[in-house]
């Protein structure tokens, strides 16, 4: 007589059945655990930070004065140099991008529009925009298909001539613009595109830097403000230079913030301006009614 096998006999299921599905089982759990559990390289992918590229850089130089006697080509393929748009009387914001750029341009300088066009200044009435090609290879053609196309988003009829493109195969002279406000770029070599910082130089109207703008975004008060400080008081209302003389450029956020202690300076002094107004009225009145009590005492 056969006996019975006890395993079959106790739950119904054959032996080699329950053994394949308690693999099957610990196969699943393992997998899930697998799933959930980050392994040490993916950790290190998602939190690491990258790093910096050598050469991509801003040094900043303030007052450094611009090569003006450089020599580039316009967008209409005559030669100029770049003092011819430093006139002495309006400020300049230098741009230096170029139209092959695969992003980075484009963010800048669609952040640039966005905040002149909140400006009621208009583009060659108040300031001028140079920008400077950082490719050698591009065309005045290139450049003036990329001018034309700010210039209808810009939408302000006669401000054309306010903002020029340049280009020049001279590598060289563009590298010497850049070394003299501390643009720091690079060339990636394989793709061939240039690799450069989010920022433009404004410059006062004879050739200096006076201020940097980081980011891709500006709004029209960070504009307005470092548009006039850049002009030596040329350009603005009282009341910009009085917000001038209030905020100063808070390089974190790139914009002007409230300086607190110009602030305490500005209110000391209009503080000593009205209480000298009051004590001189109650003077005057005080000088008035000694007067007329002797007159009185005449009579």
């Amino acid at each position: 007589m056969m006996v019975p096998n006890k395993s079959y006999q106790s739950t119904g299921i054959p032996h080699q059945h329950r053994t394949g599905r308690a693999a099957k089982w610990a196969l699943l759990t393992a997998i899930t655990v697998a799933a959930l559990l980050p392994t040490t390289a993916a950790a290190q992918v998602n939190t690491s930070k990258p790093k910096p590229v050598a050469g991509v850089e801003v040094v900043e130089r303030p007052d450094a004065r611009l090569p003006l006697d450089l020599e580039f080509f316009d967008s209409d393929g005559q030669k100029v140099r770049l003092g011819d748009y430093f006139d002495g009387e309006l400020p300049v914001i230098l741009t230096m991008n170029y139209s092959n750029c695969p992003m980075l341009c484009s963010l800048q300088l669609n952040g640039l529009l966005a905040g002149m066009k909140k400006m009621q200044w208009d583009l060659g009435q108040k300031y001028h925009i140079v920008t400077v090609s950082l490719d050698p290879l591009e065309s005045p053609d290139r450049a003036e298909l990329t001018r034309q196309k700010y210039l209808k988003l810009y939408n302000r009829p006669g401000t054309g001539a306010g903002w020029p493109f340049l280009t020049t195969p001279k590598d060289k002279d563009i590298k010497a613009l850049a070394e003299t406000v501390g643009f720091g770029y690079v060339q990636d070599e394989k793709t061939g595109d240039y690799l450069h910082p989010a920022v433009f130089m404004v410059c006062t109207p004879d050739g200096r830097v006076s201020r940097y703008l980081y980011g891709i975004e500006f709004d029209q008060q960070t504009l307005r403000l470092a548009l006039t400080e850049a002009s030596e008081g040329k350009i603005g209302t009282t009341m910009d230079r009085v917000l001038l003389y209030c905020f100063q450029y808070d390089a974190d956020r790139n914009r002007y913030g409230p300086a607190a202690f110009r602030i305490m300076q500005l209110a000391g002094a209009l503080t000593v301006v009205v209480l000298g107004g009051v004590l001189s009225m109650f003077w005057w009145r005080e000088r008035r009614r000694r007067k007329d009590d002797t007159s009185d005492d005449n009579i």
